[in-house]
């Protein structure tokens, strides 16, 4: 399968201490299948930091997901189970990784995702009225890489400038 990373840069070897905290599926590595997905990071990381649009390409090999590596697969949609996920791994007093898997694959939670988990610790909603409301978005979809083992089934392919 084929995933991307949108950067400001190129990236030779993956750094996992790099990984900014308090991420959807906390620090780690961020792919998507997406191509546009991609794109879309990688200007907005320039934009804001600096540096050159790259689109970053990776073959990742799908039997990582049936191996011995913790994985966490949420659903194509927003659930409850994933929103909570998300706002934990969000949520700033958490100063250490909430969470062991290797891998996460689940939607990107994007700004109105964003908006919903501030009404849902508002008290305004609860998880399971934010799922509902989300359930007819479509998300993009985010592979999560969180440990060196699990690096090992994503191979770059190439960078090219956007």
């Amino acid at each position: 399968m084929k995933l991307y990373h949108g950067s400001n840069q190129d990236i030779e070897r993956i750094d996992l201490s790099k990984g900014l905290q308090f991420k959807d599926f906390g620090k780690g590595f961020y792919t998507t299948p997406d191509r546009n997905t991609a794109i879309r990071m990688a200007q907005k990381r320039a934009r804001l930091f600096g540096g050159v649009p790259s689109l970053l390409t990776y073959d990742f090999e799908e039997q990582a997901l049936h191996s011995d590596l913790k994985v966490k697969i949420f659903p194509e949609r927003a659930c409850t189970e994933w929103l909570l996920f998300v706002d934990a791994n969000r949520d700033r007093k958490n100063e250490i990784q909430i969470h062991s898997f290797d891998i996460v694959v689940g939607p990107i939670a994007n700004d109105g995702v964003v908006l919903q988990l501030a009404n849902f610790r508002q008290g305004i909603y609860t998880p399971e009225e934010i799922a509902r409301l989300l359930q007819d978005r479509y998300l993009d979809q985010q592979y999560y890489f969180g440990t060196e083992q699990a690096l090992e089934f994503l191979t770059k392919r190439g960078t090219v400038l956007v």
